[in-house]
């Protein structure tokens, strides 16, 4: 009962799925492989924990010693083999039989689940044939009176609880809370100081801190520059590591000072611009000046902004903005929902209202596309409760062996909204999308590719429905059990004229 075994055919979607688990639960979780090609495919979802942090052991099963740089089967240099992205790392030699090893086992054990802390960890192991125990050789020592090396690392470590919060001096009266991946764990202090100081919370969608009390609206605000000229902030207090928008990244370039409070012990500061960094949120030393007006600005243009926003999407069909928007809003309470990192996490971020009670994930360490089924998958069953997850089809494409769950496996309570528009939507947001670029984008980075999602569930026997209106998507949103996929067809062609009406409908807004 103390472990619980998940098997999949491809290591990596395994190493994806023991992603999820860990992000979801906080707990390490090993992924094991054999040897070769095999190791290397836990790569992405290695270089995904590293920068996020999360407590991924792999496994990774090696030839013996003598095997090894000679041509033998199987067989390449795995020492090493993740590079930098791992906190910590071993190549364990074959067992002997010895006197003694289970201890010294017990005690590598510890090490790497106290490595974890900081992140992924590799774990090289050297077999020698037999591969399976032949008598009682291999038995020398019984397990039972070796101890539970979790429970001492957790009795050594204090339950690795937050350090003391530091003291500074008077905050200004004028500072904004932005709240980024990572943030989870100190999101509810950070409510609650920016609520004191009267300072307005800008949360991305995977800080944990996108729930009631933060602006819904403040993509938009940023990127209209005539309220930004107007709030340069004093201070911009940080938590956790800001990589989804420009408009935040412009916001900490021109903010008077820049702070950060570093959840990850990376020191994140991707705009080059922090003057501090802190281990824990920072307390006032004494009651800080308010400014009665500088909240109250924010939040009134945040109401005016998110009213225009849902003017426009009420007068148009479906789209990823309005998909993104209703599977926020009507996903229970108490859910779990996965989010891709390419469009559909900035798709919430622009057009879905903060929400209590509904956690999001996404792998933003890396921020990239693949491995994002397996992930929810793996959340989903840490999670225990309803899960979601809302991708792209480039996304769902990308690691289409999620979906293949061997008979007798443990399956996730998991939704999987498909937002299809045929290719990739966010390049047709950005520069090269710009109709200058249209005789080449369609091919280079629109990538169509006219796959029947249908079909693939079919032969995968994955629950599939179709939503074509915004009835038949909340519909489709109802608790269900196990796995099934829900695909949304849009036309991403109308995404970027799409922004621009709602950048216009704000800035209007705003100016009224």
């Amino acid at each position: 009962g103390r472990l619980r075994l998940h098997v999949r055919i491809d290591e990596r979607t395994a190493g994806f799925l023991a992603l999820g688990l860990a992000k979801a639960s906080g707990r390490p979780v090993p992924v094991v492989t054999t040897s070769g090609t095999a190791a290397v495919n836990l790569h992405p979802a290695v270089v995904e924990a590293f920068h996020a942090r999360v407590p991924l052991i792999a496994l990774t099963a090696d030839r013996p010693p003598e095997l090894r740089g000679i041509g033998a089967n199987q067989t390449i240099d795995q020492v090493g083999l993740f590079g930098s992205a791992v906190s910590w790392q071993v190549d364990v030699p074959p067992a002997t039989g010895r006197l003694g090893q289970v201890a010294g086992w017990r005690a590598l054990v510890a090490e790497a689940l106290a490595a974890t802390r900081s992140g992924p960890v590799h774990v090289n192991l050297g077999l020698r044939e037999p591969l399976t125990p032949s008598g009682d050789e291999h038995w020398v020592e019984p397990l039972d009176l070796v101890g539970d090396a979790e429970a001492d690392l957790e009795q050594e470590s204090g339950q690795g609880g937050p350090g003391e919060r530091p003291v500074v001096e008077d905050l200004p009266a004028r500072g904004v809370v932005v709240l980024a991946d990572g943030a989870a764990g100190l999101a509810g202090q950070a409510h609650a100081l920016a609520a004191d100081l009267g300072w307005p919370v800008l949360a991305e969608p995977s800080s944990g801190g996108r729930c009631g009390g933060a602006l819904g609206g403040y993509g938009w605000l940023l990127s209209d520059a005539g309220f930004a000229a107007a709030h340069v902030p004093d201070l911009a207090l940080v938590v956790g590591r800001p990589t989804l928008s420009r408009a935040v990244a412009s916001l900490l370039r021109h903010a008077r000072d820049h702070w950060v409070v570093d959840t990850v012990g990376t020191r994140p500061d991707p705009t080059s611009t922090a003057s501090r960094f802190f281990a824990s949120l920072p307390l006032p030393a004494r009651q800080s000046l308010r400014d009665q007006g500088w909240l109250g600005s924010w939040a009134d243009a945040d109401r005016r902004a998110r009213a225009a926003v849902t003017a426009v999407l009420d007068g148009t069909g479906l789209s990823g903005a309005t998909v993104a928007r209703d599977v926020v809003a009507t996903v229970p309470a108490d859910a779990l929902l996965v989010l891709g990192s390419s469009q559909a996490i900035r798709d919430v971020d622009l057009f879905a209202a903060p929400r209590d009670g509904v956690r999001l994930l996404a792998n933003r360490g890396a921020a990239g596309i693949d491995g994002t089924v397996s992930t929810a998958v793996g959340a989903a069953l840490a999670h225990g409760g309803a899960g979601y997850a809302l991708v792209g089809d480039l996304t769902f494409l990308h690691d289409g062996n999620g979906l293949v769950i061997g008979p007798g496996e443990p399956r996730p309570d998991l939704t999987v909204v498909v937002n299809n528009d045929d290719g990739g939507a966010i390049f047709g947001l950005l520069e090269q999308g710009a109709p200058e670029h249209a005789a080449v984008f369609e091919r280079v980075f629109g990538t169509p590719h006219g796959v029947d999602l249908a079909a693939l569930c079919a032969a995968t026997g994955t629950a599939y429905a179709r939503a074509g209106s915004r009835g038949e998507l909340v519909s489709a949103l109802a608790p269900g059990r196990g796995l099934r996929v829900v695909e949304v067809r849009t036309d991403r062609s109308r995404a970027r004229e799409l922004h621009d009406r709602v950048r216009r409908a704000v800035g209007a807004a705003l100016a009224g």
